[in-house]
């Protein structure tokens, strides 16, 4: 067998001696590597909190050794298995004397181990297992983290995750929780007659929402491809072919800052429904976040951060004209010309750019001045046209649009519209944000041919609604950083 080539910083006193005996093993009795199956039984915590069915039972478990802990001929080790840790007795009399051995010289922390024997209780009343038959299945050259202070380090833990899930159980927690949050959604609208499909990942069009895309090529074709920023435009285009209703559930990517809040690939989920408009989805934003945390953390009270947040229906429902009115006091209903919408951003402190209309003003004061009083949920309507390429105008006010976006805890948790199924209005914004995109914003909404011709099929009316999964999973999970809710986030190289 080849040697593994270590650095001279890892090659210290524990790693040399781990390779050590592991070559010892190798040589004299076994290799763990080659190890291919092993049949565990039961995990730890289902053991532990069903003891009563299981006492004097024998079990088959498998794990990771976190602790080892010797008392002459006899010694207690902790195991890790995916759902929790769970006691070992081992003892010479009950695995035999040259198995004792074996395991007081060769077994270290960290190894990965399995267990045959039977469940019993501890003096001091901990669920444990006897051991009967112990066998190492694989050896962990690298010393885990130290016990006490774990691994406390914030850029090691994002960079290696593997770490971090095995030293700190409330990260492992928070990943379990999310994996549930899916598949109550996934369930939810499933129960609702919801089809879940599958879009385009690459793209020659960039659509569906304002960002920066990444870029990549096709070198079969030769031709500049995207990748998605958002999934609404194929969505949408299932509507035209006579889906009712769909969803889709899946990472997008946007070329684009990284921080608290963003990852430049994260996880959304679109919903569209024909013959519903942006006041169903309202509804049934309301409904699904409400089934959800309920599913998953039995409680509509939760806290994030310290602050309190009642998720109990109905939430606060209001326009961005009344936000801006409730919490800054300027009222745009009476704003008649650009210059006097200019003159009230300038009086807020907010810089306005040469080319905004007064819906892009509008939207500036909404989100500098207002966003941070939005700590319990609150559904925000009827958005600006400028700002809302895809959505239908309202009727009685056609300046502003069918739209609101979803706030709790002062961050947007999702957006949604009565979809804009006029390809002649479609078209004209479509011009509008390639005029944009000409003047140097490069987050507008490209053209899309196609979509524009599929509209000209017939789109009936929609209701379109997305969701980020990852800011939901912040919320429910009470976790500051979008990077604590990725198992694997996006990282500037240590180089």
């Amino acid at each position: 067998m080849q040697d593994f080539e270590f650095t001279q910083d890892e090659l210290n006193e524990q790693i040399q001696n781990r390779i050590k005996k592991l070559r010892e093993l190798q040589q004299n009795k076994y290799n763990p590597y080659e190890k291919v199956k092993y049949d565990p039984t039961h995990y730890s915590t289902d053991i532990k909190e069903n003891f009563d069915q299981f006492e004097g039972k024998f079990v088959c478990v498998a794990g990771r050794m976190l602790s080892k802990r010797g008392h002459g001929k006899a010694s207690f080790v902790d195991i890790l298995d995916t759902k929790g840790k769970i006691q070992i007795y081992i003892k010479i009399d009950e695995v035999g004397e040259e198995k004792y051995q074996e395991f007081k010289e060769y077994y270290d922390i960290g190894d990965i181990i399995g267990v045959k024997g039977e469940v019993f209780k501890t003096h001091k009343g901990e669920v444990s297992i006897k051991a009967k038959e112990i066998e190492m299945l694989t050896k962990c050259l690298r010393p885990l983290p130290e016990k006490w202070h774990g691994l406390r380090d914030v850029d090691t833990r994002y960079r290696k995750r593997y770490l971090d899930l095995i030293v700190n159980p409330q990260v492992r927690d928070t990943f379990i929780k999310r994996s549930l949050i899916i598949r109550s959604i996934r369930k939810f609208l499933d129960d609702r007659g919801f089809l879940e499909v599958e879009t385009p990942v690459l793209s020659p069009i960039a659509g569906g929402a304002a960002a920066r895309p990444f870029i990549t090529h096709h070198n079969a074709l030769d031709i500049d491809l995207y990748l998605r920023i958002a999934t609404e435009l194929h969505l949408k285009r299932l509507i035209v072919g006579g889906f009712d209703k769909v969803y889709e559930l899946g990472r997008v990517f946007r070329n684009e800052g990284i921080s608290i809040k963003h990852n430049p690939e994260f996880t959304t989920i679109e919903i569209y429904q024909a013959y519903a408009d942006y006041k169903d989805m309202m509804d049934l934003t309301e409904e699904l976040i409400t089934t959800v945390a309920q599913e998953v953390l039995g409680t509509l009270k939760i806290t994030y951060q310290g602050q309190e947040i009642d998720l109990t229906p109905p939430w606060q429902r209001l326009t961005m004209v009344e936000a801006i009115k409730k919490y800054v006091g300027v009222d745009f209903e009476n704003v008649s010309s650009l210059d006097e919408a200019r003159k009230i951003a300038k009086d807020l402190g907010i810089e306005v750019e040469e080319n905004w209309q007064v819906g892009h003003i509008i939207n500036e004061v909404f989100e500098k001045k207002v966003e941070d009083f939005l700590i319990q949920p609150t559904f925000i309507m009827d958005y600006p046209v400028e700002v809302s390429p895809l959505a239908k105008r309202k009727k009685d006010n056609p300046q502003f649009t069918e739209r609101f976006e979803l706030f709790i805890t002062c961050r947007e948790i999702a957006n949604a519209f009565s979809e804009l199924n006029d390809p002649f209005d479609q078209k004209e914004r479509f011009l509008e944000q390639l005029k944009e995109r000409q003047r140097g914003n490069q987050e507008a909404h490209m053209m899309d041919e196609d979509f524009i011709e599929a509209l000209e099929y017939g789109m009936p009316p929609t209701g379109g609604l997305g969701i980020g999964i990852d800011r939901l999973v912040m919320l429910l999970t009470d976790s500051y950083s979008i990077r604590d809710v990725l198992l694997f986030p996006t990282m500037r190289p240590k180089d």
